[in-house]
């Protein structure tokens, strides 16, 4: 035997109960059932529970890829700075200010160049200049430190190529 209820419902969820009747071509009544029914059965929970779970596993598999992907890039960077470390003969005191005028030039050349066309989009170097201008007296401060970082960069178990 079924009880009758009557209650009152807001005009736009009215509406959408209506709407969702209609496109499943089954009467209102059974339709607010249904809801009431998967909205206080104990397993609801549970469900809800298991699709928490599941996003959470999927989203944990997502960070862990990522984080491979980061540290062969970090390994992949470190190589090539270690490479051309030892490739690259260093330049006497006498060249260093021009070397780093040359270098300035080209990395502002670079970032003008990569740059999205007409201005649109974000620029890919923003504040880059003011903070290699600062690096540089650093490393004026800190002859070492940048030794220091390479080597820290440097994987410690990263396969030969």
């Amino acid at each position: 035997m079924r009880t009758k209820h009557t209650f009152r419902l807001p005009p736009d969820l009215a509406g959408q109960l209506a709407d969702h009747a209609s496109r499943k071509r089954v009467p209102q009544a059974l339709v607010v059932e249904t809801a009431l029914a998967s909205f206080l059965s104990p397993d609801s929970s549970e469900r809800m529970e298991a699709a928490l779970g599941r996003r959470l596993d999927r989203l944990t598999r997502h960070v862990e890829r990522l984080e491979r992907h980061i540290t062969i890039s970090n390994e992949a960077l470190a190589l090539f700075v270690r490479f051309w470390l030892t490739a690259t003969p260093p330049l006497p005191d006498t060249a260093q200010p021009a070397a780093q005028t040359k270098g300035r030039e080209r990395y502002e050349g670079f970032c003008r160049g990569t740059r999205a066309p007409a201005g649109q989009g974000p620029d890919p170097c923003p504040g880059d200049l003011a903070r290699h201008r600062a690096g540089a007296k650093l490393r004026q401060s800190f002859p070492g430190l940048i030794r220091q970082l390479v080597s820290f960069a440097t994987p410690r178990h990263a396969t030969p190529i």
